[in-house]
């Protein structure tokens, strides 16, 4: 289905890049379908054509009545902006997919002609090495064949769930700013390890592969957490001391706090946007 499509980026910036860099890598689509523009980085443009050999042109110059989808990958304060510059130019079959944090399916429609498709998605910073978990909500207009198009174009960065809207704060707490907890106990293990003699790279290494077993498990036995936690617990032992320490120091309570802090974060910085949007 999406070798025939051709996308458009509008924005040329770290995730705009994990998406080409997906799609040339899986051979979904060859680069003379995929466009990229943004506001005024000529350099920037030149530095991901010769990198991937997509066609990297000024916006004016897109061929907009050949493009299939449209994403907005610029910074979510540019996205009225940008839904404007293109409004008049789209027909009812193409697709505007946002990248961007905090812009609604719902903001999207609202500044678009009555009818467009749009589509909100929220990858991860995984989508640098093909392994993001990616959120898409699909707006009240869009057909089931684009959402599978999307869904296939998304797949070359990793696994794809289909969300309501309304679940898209708590996928940004557990997804999109999920790696980001995974680092900060991968920083205090490997802390530990260098002040009890060992080598710094190695023992980021081993707690790496560690976590990356233990999801592996999860994933691949399909077992709950609890489960495969209780199976490596024996009674009295190291993994049981170490546990309770958690609990005494309230590790379980820490991570639904960071859950939940960042889902609200999210939730606010929409309706920051909305209100900054609308004074505008």
């Amino acid at each position: 289905m999406l070798a025939n499509k051709t996308i458009a980026f509008l924005g040329a910036g770290s995730m705009a890049e994990s998406m080409i860099s997906g799609v040339i890598t899986a051979e979904k689509m060859s680069p003379e379908r995929v466009f990229v523009t943004n506001r005024s980085n000529a350099d920037r443009l030149k530095e991901i054509h010769d990198q991937y050999g997509v066609c990297a042109m000024p916006q004016n110059e897109l061929p907009f009545e050949e493009i299939d989808l449209f994403i907005l990958a610029m910074k979510p304060k540019g996205a009225e902006e940008a839904l404007r510059s293109i409004k008049d130019k789209l027909y009812p079959g193409q697709v505007i997919l946002s990248v961007l944090a905090g812009i609604t399916t719902e903001f999207m429609e609202e500044h678009l002609n009555a009818g467009q498709q749009v589509v909100r998605v929220m990858p991860n910073t995984s989508s640098m090495i093909q392994e993001s978990a990616t959120a898409v909500v699909a707006g009240k207009n869009t057909s089931m064949a684009n959402v599978e198009m999307v869904k296939e174009l998304l797949e070359c960065m990793g696994e794809v769930y289909t969300i309501d809207e309304d679940q898209m704060d708590v996928f940004t707490g557990l997804a999109g700013s999920g790696p980001a907890y995974f680092y900060y106990l991968m920083e205090n293990m490997e802390q530990v390890g260098v002040q009890n003699g060992m080598d710094e790279k190695t023992v980021r290494k081993i707690v790496a592969q560690t976590i990356f077993g233990a999801a592996k498990m999860v994933l691949e036995k399909e077992e709950a957490p609890t489960s495969l936690r209780e199976k490596v617990t024996s009674p009295n032992g190291t993994t049981a001391s170490g546990l309770e320490a958690l609990r005494r120091y309230n590790g379980g309570e820490a991570i639904t706090q960071a859950v939940e802090h960042a889902a609200k974060r999210s939730k606010e910085i929409s309706k920051e946007l909305e209100d900054a949007l609308v004074t505008s």
